[in-house]
């Protein structure tokens, strides 16, 4: 499953996300998938696993809606020429992938961890003993895939392996439910955590976002 094509694991991707994010179902598109997402600033997305400019510029000339997403598996120097400033280039992501394994992760001293499983998604929260938010995280089984999502941790309690707790808790979960392979899209920051938990960064990933046109 690791050896699939780049259109694949974005597809297979998008199979738990969707689920992740409880969207509309991916609508196939001769260049890959359209998205209702439904949301303040995040309307619909546009996924384009082998990008061309000519796809990426019919997309954006019949686009009005701000709030509406490209997500682009190319890295954003390619990219960026191809569109005006109206569409907001985000943080550069990462597609990632790892054989999944039940693994025995340890709550720091001083934290507490919640989790629970509703609808194919499970959900992890850690606390403080006293009861603030430290990290979060869920993950979306479909088949044999799992898809990590939404994994934050609060600024004020980072480098205290919080990180890695949610992740091999999501990890085991996963793995528990079927799940041999893992897909994610991370910030260059979370590449760089999870690759120190086995996973491997296969595409870059761009993102642009369609905003209000400037009031004068």
């Amino acid at each position: 499953m690791l050896d699939a094509a780049i259109d694949e694991l974005v597809r297979m991707w998008l199979d738990g996300w969707t689920l992740s994010r409880g969207t509309a179902d991916p609508v196939a598109e001769p260049w890959g998938w359209s998205i209702d997402v439904g949301m303040v600033g995040h309307v619909a997305r546009h996924v384009l696993p082998v990008p061309a400019e000519v796809d990426v510029r019919k997309i954006a000339d019949a686009t009005s809606a701000p709030g509406t997403w490209l997500k682009l598996f190319a890295d954003d120097a390619t990219v960026r020429p191809w569109l005006d400033s109206q569409w907001r280039l985000d943080t550069p992501a990462h597609l990632m992938t790892a054989p999944l394994a039940a693994e025995g992760p340890l709550t720091p001293a001083g934290y507490t961890l919640t989790s629970w499983t509703r609808a194919g998604v499970t959900r992890v929260l850690v606390r403080t003993r006293d009861g603030h938010f430290a990290a979060r995280g869920q993950i979306a089984v479909t088949r044999t895939i799992a898809v990590p999502d939404q994994i934050e941790t609060d600024p004020g309690h980072r480098r205290r392996g919080l990180g890695g707790l949610i992740m091999r808790t999501l990890q085991n979960t996963a793995h528990a439910a079927g799940a041999t392979t893992g897909i994610l899209v991370a910030s260059s920051e979370g590449r760089a955590l999870y690759s120190t938990l086995g996973w491997t960064a296969r595409s870059p990933m761009a993102s642009l976002c369609l905003e209000a046109p400037a009031v004068s």
